[in-house]
């Protein structure tokens, strides 16, 4: 599992992805609220499978399911990304569920290296590269690599490809 900083600064580069997508597609609705939103829900779901597990309505916040189970399986994740990226300009909710489903994928992302691993399809698998905690600085940068190629792909895109014609 990549430490609760790491979660944090790779659901920024979540968020930065799915506003780039929602942009680009332009379901950004009147004043880009949907292009904010998918950022925001970006970052929340971002953290989402570790919150999710945590029994809000109860005195002591204990987990109610156990961890890395339901609430970090790949396949619900990935169910949600697809099918609110269909919605994207159809729906007023597509945008920011896009962007919570863009967080929770990049969570996955980063607590794949670790040896418990994360259930994809059914069991769990890892790449069992290293321990929690250590190398986070590697998927956080990768996170990053991936936003800023993303952002220029894709709303910069074709600003950059329309200047490069021009030299």
């Amino acid at each position: 599992m990549a430490s609760n900083k790491a979660h944090h600064a790779t659901g920024f580069a979540a968020g930065v992805i799915a506003a780039a997508i929602v942009a680009r597609i332009g379901s950004g609705g009147s004043f880009h609220l949907g292009v904010l939103l998918s950022f925001i829900t970006g970052v929340a779901g971002s953290t989402a499978p570790d919150w999710l597990e945590v029994a809000w309505w109860s005195r002591k916040r204990r987990l109610w399911i156990t961890h890395r189970t339901l609430t970090h399986w790949g396949l619900g994740w990935l169910a949600l990304l697809v099918f609110s990226y269909h919605w994207l300009g159809h729906s007023v909710y597509a945008a920011p569920a896009f962007g919570f489903a863009c967080g929770g994928v990049m969570h996955l992302l980063a607590d794949w290296p670790n040896p418990l691993g994360v259930p994809w399809i059914a069991g769990r698998h890892s790449l069992n590269l290293w321990n929690s905690g250590h190398c986070d600085l590697i998927v956080v940068g990768a996170a990053w690599v991936a936003a800023w190629f993303v952002w220029m792909h894709g709303v910069h895109g074709g600003l950059v490809l329309q200047f490069l014609k021009m030299g």
